[in-house]
């Protein structure tokens, strides 16, 4: 959202308004089993640069590479398991800027996708320009660019190794989609004649490069501002539909920052507004049935806005961690209560297996223990 550069990622309904599928009830997941319980997280900071504003993070789990974006125009992967044996003081040996880009220090970059041979970054107003990377800096190529006035580009996922996508907010009347299907060589915008129609002020939040969540074919992404809705497809972008929500909403400033599914039917978003960043009363909301209905839930409790929110792996759709530049909060019971771990301030998140996590924001990289 244009406004916001400044400052930026299972239930029934039991209540139904207008027939729109908005649940207004306390939810209260049945107990299921889950492994263990967190009570406190451990901070190791990775690399500290006050020049840094991370949104954009992501980790190739085969070698454990964590790679961030910047919003001055730099893609960069960190060497994780570098750390312990050369110190992180030696920054040579875990910092290398093999994927900067020549002349790109102007792009402020919010999206960040991961395949197994290639990296591609998005920047966000306008010109739109994704940038698909490879080690060899002379192979760097724009694959798509957009140069309308009210292009902005908020976050972007692969449903494979050749499909992905990227939405933004709307320069006609419907959200902008753009989506890939040959690996990201080429990009083809959607029509509005196939997407839901925006409503007045509708957007999306470019906080944390978390605005869709993906399981299988399943799409859904997370508007936000004026109107912040659903956009659910089922079958990879092809056709869509539009579902409400009950989360706070009315001004540019509100709405969902951050969504997540655990599977097909599970999924949780949160928000609010980040101008009133204590206020907790409907930003969490819940859903139990592939996101065509949504309920409150964790009402008037912290946190109060939240950048990202993710599944804990392995949770069994029960453990969530939320973070933004107000500190670090987990539930363990699908989101009815939440316990505050950490002060320390992050934009975005991702999850490596089910303790460990690494997390961007404001001047740093950090890595997350979870206990």
């Amino acid at each position: 959202m244009k406004k916001l550069l400044g400052f930026i990622f299972f239930s029934v309904l039991l209540i139904g308004i207008g027939g729109c599928g908005i649940g207004v009830g306390k939810y209260k997941p049945e107990p299921k089993p889950i492994k263990k319980s967190f009570s406190s997280v451990e901070i190791e900071t990775l690399l500290q640069d006050s020049t840094l504003n991370v949104r954009a993070l992501e980790i190739r789990k085969r070698d454990t590479v964590v790679f961030y974006a910047t919003s001055n125009g730099r893609i960069v992967p960190i060497w994780d398991n570098f750390l312990g044996y050369y110190g992180n003081n030696n920054e040579n040996f875990y910092r290398y800027d093999f994927y900067s880009l020549k002349d790109s220090t102007t792009q402020n970059y919010r999206s960040l996708a991961i395949l197994e041979k290639s990296i591609f970054a998005l920047s966000i107003g306008s010109p739109a320009l994704l940038f698909k990377l490879d080690a060899d800096l002379e192979k760097n190529k724009v694959v798509y660019q957009e140069n309308h006035p009210k292009a902005f580009y908020d976050s972007m996922e692969f449903w494979n190794d050749q499909e992905g996508i990227a939405i933004g907010d709307p320069t006609d009347d419907c959200m902008s989609v753009i989506i890939t299907r040959d690996g990201g060589e080429t990009w083809t915008k959607l029509s509005c004649d196939v997407l839901p129609k925006a409503k007045e002020g509708e957007a999306a939040f470019a906080a944390s490069d978390t605005n869709i969540a993906i399981v299988g074919d399943k799409t859904w992404v997370a508007t936000g501002g004026k109107a912040s809705r659903i956009l659910f497809s089922p079958d990879k972008g092809k056709t869509w539909q539009v579902f409400e929500t009950p989360i706070v909403q009315g001004l540019e400033t509100t709405g969902m920052y951050s969504i997540d599914f655990y599977d097909e039917l599970n999924g949780f978003a949160i928000g609010g507004d980040y101008t009133k960043p204590n206020d907790n009363a409907a930003n969490k909301i819940i859903t139990i049935d592939g996101g065509k209905t949504w309920q409150l839930i964790g009402q008037n409790q912290s946190p109060g806005y939240r950048s990202c929110v993710q599944y804990v792996p392995n949770g069994n759709a029960r453990q969530l961690v939320a973070i933004g530049f107000k500190g670090i909060d987990y539930t363990n019971d699908a989101g009815n209560t939440w316990t505050h771990l950490s002060d320390e301030g992050f934009y975005t998140l991702r999850f490596l297996n089910d303790s460990t996590a690494y997390a961007a924001g404001n001047g740093r990289i950090s890595k997350l223990t979870f206990k």
